[in-house]
């Protein structure tokens, strides 16, 4: 996940069945335990050559593990941050615990310099996809596996109508990270998972390979049947939590307890839960009413870093995140007034005060 969406509640395993459709349940069931007993057997893991878009909480924190596992890892950085990591590494710091470890590894703002890779990590803001995947292209070969650690479920859209769609897999990261000071990465308590898998639901010597290098690291790695399904349950979850925080700039402590903001936030996740279904994705009818039972397990305090990112005068996921449903549920035609609603109130800030 990207900075500030750090303590979204990680993805339901995907072996739990689905109530309306009990064989396919047990079906994805059956497939997650056999791709993870297979993940977990001991093969030769190639080394790769890594390149990792984006140096930031997420990216530089994933990058650095696969560093650590011992592949060819090369960022894709600019400005202050940059210049750090190339003269003193990069370093990774608990704040919790006050561990720390430093990597040594290639930075550059040039990906021409890194060349031709086997594994392109994508980690940037939505709002900067655009720009970066045109910085990327050059590290793009006919064999590059491609993986998205950014918010929701359009960034794999985008990717697979860019790059060829088979070179996509999906994946949903799990951290409390982000850039503290130039070369530093910061990292809030002991969550540190992923959850990787193929969109054909086939069980893949590269997700493997992904999987059994995250997980070398510490890292509680995964391979999933249903990855569609993990990208949407952390997706509805998150626009609900982005737009209701937001919107009204309180924590989610305050709308919780409210009853005209509560049904608001809960319309949300249910708008996004229906588009997800339309679209033929594996989630329960009463999901809405399982994630509304999750928010009131989150700390008073917690906000949604769109609203973090609205408070600090920079540019916001919206387009990606409430607007991304709303044009997903057009196409299936899924009526979204509640997401309509937010990014109508939201849409004149979307690109930053200084924008409006």
């Amino acid at each position: 996940m990207t900075q500030g969406y750090d303590f979204t509640h990680p993805a339901k395993p995907s072996f739990q069945g689905e109530k309306q459709v009990p064989l396919t349940g047990l079906w994805f069931a059956f497939m997650d335990f056999l791709v993870n007993r297979l993940a977990n057997y001991k093969f030769e893991v190639l080394n790769m050559k890594v390149a990792v878009m984006g140096a930031g909480g997420v990216g530089g924190f994933y990058g650095a593990k696969l560093a650590e596992a011992g592949h060819d890892v090369s960022f894709i950085a600019r400005g202050a941050h940059l210049e750090a990591i190339r003269e003193k590494g990069l370093l990774i710091e608990n704040i919790t615990d006050g561990t720390s470890q430093k990597y040594d590894v290639m930075a550059t703002e040039k990906p021409a310099d890194i060349g031709k890779v086997d594994f392109l990590l994508f980690a940037v803001k939505m709002w900067d996809m655009e720009a970066a995947i045109e910085t990327v292209k050059v590290v793009v070969g006919d064999n590059t596996s491609i993986l998205s650690l950014q918010n929701g479920v359009i960034k794999d859209i985008i990717l697979k109508q860019r790059f060829d769609e088979k070179a996509v897999l999906g994946g949903v990261g799990y951290v409390a990270t982000a850039i503290t000071r130039p070369g530093v990465v910061g990292q809030t308590g002991d969550l540190q998972k992923i959850t990787i898998g193929e969109y054909d639901q086939s069980v893949s010597d590269r997700v493997r390979t992904i999987v059994a290098s995250f997980a070398s690291t510490g890292i509680e790695a995964k391979a999933s049947s249903d990855i569609e399904k993990v990208l949407w349950e952390k997706y509805v979850f998150l626009v609900g939590l982005s737009a209701a925080t937001a919107a009204t700039r309180l924590p989610i402590g305050i709308l919780r307890k409210t009853p005209e903001t509560r049904q608001l936030l809960r319309q949300i996740i249910a708008e996004a839960v229906a588009v997800g279904r339309a679209r033929g994705v594996h989630l329960p009818e009463d999901y809405a009413d399982d994630r509304m039972r999750f928010v009131d397990t989150l700390p008073d305090a917690m906000k949604a870093s769109m609203l973090h990112d609205l408070e600090a005068g920079k540019p916001m996921e919206l387009r990606w995140l409430s607007g991304g449903i709303v044009d997903l549920g057009r196409e299936v035609g899924v009526p979204t007034p509640a997401n309509e609603f937010i990014l109508a109130v939201l849409a004149p800030l979307a690109e930053g005060p200084a924008a409006a």
